[in-house]
This record gives C-alpha cells, sequence and structure tokens, in this order.
C-alpha cells in the first residue's frame, strides 16, 4: 500500500474518476463510429449500382477501410489505458509515477488521465 504523503487524496481519486469515466464514454462513442464507418452500417446498399470508375472507388474505399480499422486500434488501445487508469484509481494508486514513485502533476493528469509517468521521468527516457 503506497503511504498518504505519496498518493492523491480520496477527493482527488473522485475528481479524476469523473474524468476518465466521462473520457471513457466518450472515447467509446468515437470508436462506435469509426467501426461503423469501416463496417459500411450506414450504407444505403448502392455499392454496385454506379457503373463508371468502380475500380478506382473501390481501391479508395478500401484505403479508407484501412485507415478506419487503424483508428479504431488506437481507440481500442486508448480505451482499455483509460480503463486501467480507473482501475489505479479504485486502489488507489493513481497519480504515481512508475519510474520516480513520485505523484504526477494533477494539471498532466486532467489533460492526459492514463498518464502512468511523471514528465521528470518521460525526459529520463529521451
Amino acid at each position: 500500500m503506497i503511504d498518504e504523503a505519496t498518493r492523491y487524496s480520496d477527493a482527488d481519486l473522485a475528481e479524476f474518476k469523473e474524468i476518465i469515466q466521462n473520457k471513457i464514454q466518450k472515447a467509446q462513442a468515437d470508436l462506435d463510429l469509426i467501426k461503423s464507418a469501416y463496417m459500411n452500417d450506414l450504407n444505403n446498399g448502392t455499392d454496385d449500382t454506379s457503373p463508371t470508375f468502380k475500380a478506382f472507388e473501390e481501391g479508395s474505399e478500401t484505403m479508407s477501410k484501412e485507415a478506419n480499422s487503424q483508428l479504431a486500434i488506437r481507440q481500442e488501445k486508448f480505451i482499455r489505458d483509460l480503463k486501467n487508469a480507473l482501475f489505479r484509481v479504485e486502489n488507489k494508486t493513481y497519480g504515481v509515477c512508475k519510474v520516480t514513485g513520485k505523484l504526477i502533476g494533477k494539471e498532466r493528469l486532467k489533460i492526459v488521465p492514463h498518464a502512468t509517468m511523471s514528465i521528470e521521468a518521460k525526459n529520463l527516457q529521451r
């Protein structure tokens, strides 16, 4: 268990929890939108009615699906990282740098709520 002096208060953790939950909801909505785009859920079923330039359009459509697939993978990773942050909030280890053991700055956590390293530790990696 982390010493009280080296962890955020329960009130701070509750604030971070709300931020993380809001980000998860937004990220999930974005992921659903991306997935529906590359799965053609919103398609009107007229793909085979356009006789000209079909090969070009199919190539472009394939590239678009691949790009959306990559976006979906990134978004799924982001959601997983946010859920892991939520777990750290629950076990009261949230906001503690995994390298230095010091608290990560509140402003950094508000912007990057899934951060596991302080700016100091990130700079040491370079």
